[in-house]
């Protein structure tokens, strides 16, 4: 059930669903979240029914505030706090030690946990309003079903569940790709997931150099090697294998995302854009278009290798790993 994000009574009634234990889709400035209360571990049960997704795979739990976040941590590192305060509301999750008995089934049952505070003003207002009825967080992870593509707007999340769900709409999402993470449970911080913010901004703000993601690392969401796939069959091409498979002889109902490259008349394609934050905010968007268009094969030209394209090239990795997974 589709409910306008701008309405002050769609709000409270949304707020209320949480506080009663009922799943809210909500928008977030990264992607729609699918959220229930991260303190019920019955409520927050019902998102991994929903969505197909192991139990053990951990959500990110949304705060409004450093307050709120305090309270599902057993402690705040102070590396975590020099993040909050730089990037908070906005697109990062830290992973902190968290409180016993807080939230375990949003956790994954790990003894860490993922926290962000968004910066979409819906999802601000619904977590404003919530909390005034006890709700001290939202684990909300992207509103489809596990391993899909995220959804970036309202009627995505639509097609993907039962028409009951409260959807509340809050337009097209700004950033278009999911947070970036970074585990700070451990001592030094690790990056454990690219998103638009640049491994050099978050590295600025902590002090130290961000470890790559290792063997000890929590489980995180959005980590696994296949993940964010449309229907169709990705494969990641760099400019000239690209324009060299074009030049043969193509599959039934291909389509093309590229940057550079020329793309023969005929073929369904869509240019991505030069910049990164741009390609990124279309991304999922265009990745489910090119599913309802009917495209069986999506080629895509690989995005440059600087540090900016970080999150939209490990969202496209993972998408073609999906194809690798399921002909292996």
């Amino acid at each position: 059930m589709l409910l306008n994000g701008q309405d002050p009574a769609a709000i409270a009634r949304a707020a209320q669903a949480l506080a009663d234990g009922a799943l809210v889709a909500l928008p977030t400035e990264t992607v729609y979240g699918l959220g229930a209360r991260a303190d019920s571990d019955a409520a927050v049960a019902q998102i991994f029914a929903a969505k197909g997704r192991p139990a053990d795979h951990p959500l990110i739990v949304h705060v409004l505030d450093v307050a709120d976040a305090e309270r599902f941590a057993q402690d705040l590192p102070p590396v975590a706090r020099r993040l909050m305060q730089a990037f908070w509301p906005g697109p990062l999750t830290v992973i902190v030690p968290r409180a016993a008995g807080m939230a375990a089934a949003a956790a994954g049952g790990q003894g860490s946990i993922g926290l962000r505070c968004p910066a979409h003003p819906v999802a601000r207002a619904l977590l404003a309003e919530a909390r005034k009825l006890g709700v001290l967080g939202v684990a909300a992870p992207s509103a489809n079903r596990f391993g899909r593509v995220s959804p970036t707007s309202a009627q995505h999340v639509l097609s993907e569940f039962e028409p009951g769900l409260l959807v509340l709409d809050g337009g097209d999402c700004e950033v278009g790709i999911e947070s970036s993470i970074v585990d700070c449970s451990r001592g030094h911080p690790v990056l454990l997931r690219p998103g638009v913010l640049t491994e050099a901004e978050i590295a600025a703000v902590a002090g130290e150099p961000l470890a790559p993601r290792d063997a000890a690392a929590p489980r995180a969401s959005g980590t696994l090697a296949a993940h964010y796939a449309p229907s169709a069959v990705v494969r990641l091409l760099a400019p000239a294998e690209l324009q060299a498979a074009l030049s043969k002889e193509t599959p039934h109902a291909l389509a093309v995302y590229s940057r550079t490259v020329a793309v023969p008349q005929g073929l369904l394609q869509r240019v991505m854009p030069r910049h990164a934050r741009a390609a990124a905010q279309e991304l999922f968007a265009v990745l489910r278009a090119l599913d309802a268009q009917g495209a069986r094969e999506i080629w895509i030209e690989t995005p440059p290798a600087d540090a900016a394209w970080d999150g939209v090239r490990d969202r496209l990795s993972r998408a073609a790993a999906a194809f690798s997974d399921s002909a292996s």
